[in-house]
């Protein structure tokens, strides 16, 4: 029975730390073709155009689940598949690794 509400409360533990943290997405991206996006992925916030807003961030396999807490995307959840370490797909667009 100990062992059991151990591993329950260091699950939740890891699980309510873990939302902040960008993991694999963390740092500067940049859509390619015709619109340019750059994008900053940090802990807890992500930065785009100048505006910085509130996110918590799921990671899924090979992909990361980010979703807004506040800004004109709240409440909405975008999926970014990480295809190897420096390039990412989301929304239809290919995002390459610019920045740390």
């Amino acid at each position: 029975m100990f062992r059991i509400l151990s591993a329950l409360v260091l699950s939740l533990l890891l699980a309510a730390c873990g939302d902040s943290s960008p993991g694999p997405l963390a740092g500067t991206w940049q859509a390619a073709g015709a619109m340019p996006l750059k994008i900053s992925f940090r802990d807890g916030e992500t930065e785009s155009m100048g505006l910085i807003e509130k996110v918590s961030y799921k990671t899924e396999g090979k992909a990361v689940l980010v979703t807004y807490k506040d800004g004109l995307m709240k409440g909405t959840a975008v999926r970014f598949e990480l295809v190897n370490p420096t390039t990412a797909k989301a929304m239809n667009l290919t995002y390459r690794k610019v920045g740390n």
